[in-house]
């Protein structure tokens, strides 16, 4: 169940999969479902049923979270080779989507993946295979992890290098500064800040001294609860009022259609940090912006 999405993802799952021991509960599962096979036969589509046993039945969520997380650490480990050879990670991301084997979801490279169930289920299926003394066959998954988590630091990297302060072993001194987070959901669309990359990141900036000041369009009283020392604001024209520095940390439409000509009016200094690469760069360039994305040169 995709979160924002449950409601329609019980009606049309895009499979079903059921793990029994006899033929009574078989019946009575696909009877359970009856409901979502008849709907998919009115609306001429087909709900793929999988009847397998405990263990591979249980092993279809984690595998499949596991998938997707290896697929955006994957995307985001290319950007940072992207940035150390001056490539771009949404045009390389674009090349390789066009691939059938391989397909354009969740290949979006930016701040990574948060939220509930991604990062719960890498580190208990870990957990789970070493209890089973088959750890080493997921140990690919702690790298997964970490790539997933450097993306954090990186946009902090990039917020120094634009505010032009150096880095020391204790990281960037941003104090003095004050910074404008866009975003604390870790994705559109819903009020779920567990685990968001965007909060995590407006955490990190407020530890290394910015003044930093949070919208997101429903997850600031979460975010308030969550991390109570940021401070968080009611609209984006407030979060941005004499910034030296935004950054798009969740792509929640009102921050991909925001007018950039009109921000830039509000702001004290025009530098953007795209977390998403969700932004149009071209069009934020041309209206006077310092532009960075995750990936892109």
């Amino acid at each position: 169940l995709q979160e924002g999405f449950a409601v329609d993802d019980v009606l049309r799952p895009n499979r079903i999969v059921v793990g029994v021991k006899s033929e009574w509960a078989n019946g009575m599962l696909y009877a359970a479902h009856k409901g979502v096979f008849d709907l998919a036969a009115t609306e001429d589509r087909e709900v793929p049923l999988v009847v397998t046993d405990f263990a591979t039945a249980e092993l279809v969520k984690v595998a499949a979270n596991a998938f997707l997380a290896t697929k955006i650490s994957f995307i985001n480990a290319m950007a940072e080779v992207c940035e150390a050879s001056g490539g771009d990670v949404t045009q390389l991301a674009r090349a390789i989507g066009y691939d059938p084997r391989i397909g354009n979801r969740f290949l979006q490279a930016g701040l990574g993946f948060g939220g509930a169930c991604l990062p719960k289920d890498i580190r208990a299926f870990q957990a789970r295979a070493q209890e089973l003394g088959a750890g080493e066959a997921l140990r690919f998954l702690h790298e997964v992890d970490l790539i997933n988590l450097r993306r954090r630091t990186r946009v902090l990297q990039l917020a120094a290098d634009l505010l032009g302060r150096r880095s020391g072993p204790a990281g960037p001194d941003l104090s003095g500064t004050r910074i404008a987070v866009l975003g604390a959901t870790f994705k559109p669309n819903t009020d779920d800040v567990r685990d968001a990359p965007a909060l995590a990141v407006a955490a990190l900036l407020h530890k290394a001294g910015a003044d930093v000041h949070v919208f997101d369009p429903q997850g600031v009283e979460n975010a308030r609860r969550a991390v109570p020392e940021l401070q968080y604001e009611a609209t984006i024209n407030d979060a941005v009022t004499d910034t030296d520095l935004v950054c798009v940390l969740t792509e929640w439409a009102d921050f991909r259609n925001a007018d950039p000509v009109a921000l830039g009016e509000l702001v004290a200094g025009r530098r953007v940090v795209d977390g998403r690469n969700c932004l149009d760069a071209a069009l934020w360039t041309q209206a006077g912006w310092e532009y960075r994305g995750l990936g892109r040169p």
